[in-house]
């Protein structure tokens, strides 16, 4: 783990305070273990490691998700949070960069920027999407949007534009396939492979296991 600077400090506290009533699966808590992540699969790599924290601690700051779909509100928040901390306008424009083009969307599109930094807040981020904490914040975020667990009459949308993923209100079941199940063969780095390949299969044994008993296969 780095040391943490100043800058580093402040920056945990704003994203605290600015999500301290934030949804379960996007809270501050989220952030942390995305942080940790990058920081974990950034060892030994040669990349600028305060982009790298800063783009995982404000990858989220307002998620468009929580914000009627507008993706200006993050980067926005963050550019104006960075420039009255007087970040050098470098590192401002690489961390936007990385909370514009970290998000999954659907998959289904080129993504227009990259960067080692932008590639391991994203493994970062995706791991969290994976395995027990990732079970737990898709349903978790299920509730909140009071969608049904499961519906076997609703088949998962498989190749979903950007809108459509942006809009969807399948059940939450279908995430694992519309989403999560196709993480692990997008990750960037050789750690996040190795990591993320444990945890799909835990996904796939809860899948097994959640089928078994809504079937009553006792």
């Amino acid at each position: 783990m780095i040391k943490e600077s100043p800058l580093i400090i402040v920056t945990k506290n704003f994203v605290q305070q600015e999500l301290a009533n934030a949804e379960g699966g996007h809270d501050w808590f989220h952030i942390e273990r995305v942080y940790k992540n990058a920081l974990v699969i950034a060892e030994g790599e040669d990349v600028n490691l305060e982009i790298v924290a800063l783009g995982a601690l404000l990858h989220d700051i307002a998620d468009a998700k929580f914000h009627q779909g507008d993706e200006t509100v993050g980067p926005k928040k963050a550019q104006q949070f960075l420039q009255q901390q007087n970040v050098e306008p470098a590192i401002i424009e690489h961390v936007i960069k990385i909370i514009e083009h970290i998000s999954f969307k659907g998959g289904n599109f080129q993504q227009q920027f990259h960067s080692k930094e932008l590639a391991i807040v994203q493994d970062a981020d995706r791991l969290d999407a994976l395995g027990a904490i990732g079970i737990a914040r898709t349903f978790n975020y299920g509730g909140f949007k009071n969608r049904k667990l499961y519906d076997p009459s609703i088949a998962p949308k498989l190749n979903m534009t950007k809108e459509e993923y942006k809009k969807g209100e399948n059940p939450t079941i279908n995430h694992f396939y519309e989403k999560l199940l196709l993480l692990k063969d997008r990750m960037n780095t050789k750690k996040a492979k190795q990591i993320a390949q444990e945890r799909h299969l835990f996904m796939e044994k809860f899948l097994e296991q959640f089928y078994a008993e809504w079937d009553a296969n006792l």
